[in-house]
């Protein structure tokens, strides 16, 4: 062409552009100064064969879209069809350590190259070789056209691998999260199995616990109660009544709900529960009554009823100690303030 300019190298690639009022000029058909039909006539068929060759390498990206591989091996072959003298052209693509190249390849010293980036890195090259001396023309055996054209597959070439090692590393990511998400399934049903089978433990230990103490315990206390003094019967009294509870035991219930407390505090809470007077609990105790009315001032404040008109033998033998938590708001049974002992 006339009055152009040589195009210019890109410092951080190497990659040929033209200046931008060429840009025009660059596929023009025909010639501006051209008039015989012969040449119109080449310059025709060979803007087809660029055109037709950007068509394909599209077309190729279209058809494997998740192949990277496939794609370079189709391209490679197709690469050559598109240049001037496709009869001596072979192409070599080389891509991340891996080449590929066309039928009848051999490197020779006439060839043009343009590098592969992704992610503005140099990860190959795409080439094309002649494999006979060719007439002179722009750059070597090569068209200016054909420099332009080689470009464009390697920046093609490099946006569709982008495009499909991203599409896979998705793909794997969330076949990833697939097996997590089965494996996590998986063990909540084994540690749903789990907690069923410790349940089901649970009530047979529960069952035989209570099954001994009926048959076994229950008796030998009722007859060491008829050989005991009648000051003595009140402790087996008491065992009676807490073995009747061993499977939810009132103690347990109290230490866990209120840790503050005391074990002379809990004892005293289990003796008022089973309906034990101050003098009672202080003869048995064998301490004065203003020791255990002092005792009684502090369960009443841990338990939060100071100064409230509220029975502590009462509150202590309520249903409040088989509430559930959920229906603890500060008012079981009537008790303002109270709280539930689970």
């Amino acid at each position: 062409m006339e009055n152009e300019k040589n195009p210019s190298s890109d410092a951080a690639d190497g990659r040929l552009f033209f200046p931008s009022k060429d840009l025009a000029l660059l596929w023009r058909i025909p010639f501006h100064n051209e008039t015989e039909p012969d040449k119109v006539e080449f310059a025709l068929r060979e803007r087809i064969k660029e055109l037709n060759c950007l068509y394909g390498v599209s077309q190729l990206a279209e058809r494997h879209l998740y192949s990277l591989d496939e794609l370079l091996h189709e391209l490679v072959n197709f690469l050559p069809h598109a240049w001037q003298y496709p009869e001596v052209a072979c192409a070599r693509i080389l891509f991340k350590g891996k080449t590929y190249t066309s039928d009848r390849f051999r490197v020779t010293d006439w060839r043009q190259s343009a590098q592969i980036y992704m992610y503005h890195e140099p990860v190959g090259e795409v080439a094309i070789f002649y494999l006979e001396e060719c007439p002179p023309s722009d750059e070597g055996p090569f068209l200016k056209e054909e420099r332009a054209l080689l470009d464009a597959v390697a920046e093609q070439i490099g946006t569709t691998a982008t495009r499909i090692l991203a599409e896979i590393e998705l793909q794997e990511a969330n076949r990833q999260l697939t097996v997590e998400r089965q494996a996590l399934q998986e063990a909540n049903t084994a540690l749903r199995v789990l907690l069923s089978r410790i349940e089901q433990e649970k009530e047979e230990i529960y069952h035989d616990i209570k099954t001994n103490v009926e048959k076994i315990l229950m008796p030998i206390l009722r007859a060491l109660a008829l050989q005991l003094a009648p000051a003595q019967v009140k402790y087996v009294e008491m065992l009676q009544s807490n073995l009747k509870e061993i499977t939810s035991p009132f103690i347990s219930k109290l230490s866990l709900a209120y840790r503050s407390m005391t074990p002379t505090e809990i004892a005293i809470c289990n003796m008022i529960r089973n309906g034990m007077r101050t003098k009672e609990i202080a003869d048995m105790r064998g301490v004065s009554e203003a020791t255990i009315n002092r005792h009684r001032e502090k369960i009443r404040r841990k338990l939060k009823i100071t100064n409230q008109d509220v029975n502590l033998a009462t509150l202590l033998q309520s249903s409040m100690w088989e509430q559930n938590k959920s229906a603890d708001n500060g008012h079981l049974n009537g008790y303002p303030n109270s709280t539930s002992f689970h």
